[in-house]
Order: C-alpha cells, then sequence, then structure tokens
C-alpha cells in the first residue's frame, strides 16, 4: 500500500495528498542543496531537477514546489528578505535552559 502524507502550506491554504515516497526523497534533495547556502527559487528547482532527474518518478519541479511550500510552513526552511527572494535552511535553536533553583 501506498502511503500519502497530506502536506501544508505556509499561508495555511489547503495541502496536497502525495505519496511519502515522493515527499521524502523531494524533502531530502531540498535539504541537501539548500545545505550548501541560499538560492533564489530558480536556483533551488534546477539543482533540485539536476540531483533528482534521472531517479524521480514524476514532474520534479511539481512536487519540488509542494514539498518547499511545506517545508515552509514547518518551519524546516525559510525565504529571506532579499531581493530575489532566497531560501534556507532554518537553523535549529538549542532547547532553552531552565535555571535551578537552590
Amino acid at each position: 500500500m501506498n502511503e500519502k502524507i497530506l502536506t501544508r502550506h505556509p499561508h495555511r491554504k489547503s495541502g496536497k495528498s502525495i505519496s511519502r515516497e515522493k515527499y521524502d526523497q523531494i524533502r531530502a534533495g531540498i535539504l541537501a542543496v539548500l545545505g550548501r547556502g541560499e538560492l533564489t527559487h530558480t536556483e533551488l528547482m534546477h539543482r533540485l531537477y539536476d540531483r533528482l532527474a534521472k531517479r524521480f518518478d514524476g514532474n520534479t519541479h511539481w512536487y519540488g514546489e509542494t514539498v518547499k511550500l511545506d517545508l515552509e510552513a514547518r518551519k524546516v526552511i525559510e525565504r529571506t528578505d532579499a531581493k530575489p527572494q532566497r531560501y534556507r535552511r532554518v537553523k535549529k535553536r538549542a532547547p532553552a535552559r531552565t535555571a535551578r533553583r537552590s
């Protein structure tokens, strides 16, 4: 049975139900290419296509856009305020330390 995931949208629009396997492939690809630094939307989609074209069964751009929006909604990646906008991975924050009482 093909497991599905319902993606999210950063502006709370309706998500898309897609194959979990395809979601995982695209997610890994996006995070890998963004691991090297900030990219414009065009650069991101081109590098994702170059990385996955030979081993991904589906429209890399459509799935890339869908998963990119999901990762934005989940705060895994973010858009910058630069012109043109660029995408980058969100830096993980260390958990807040609680003060000990004596």
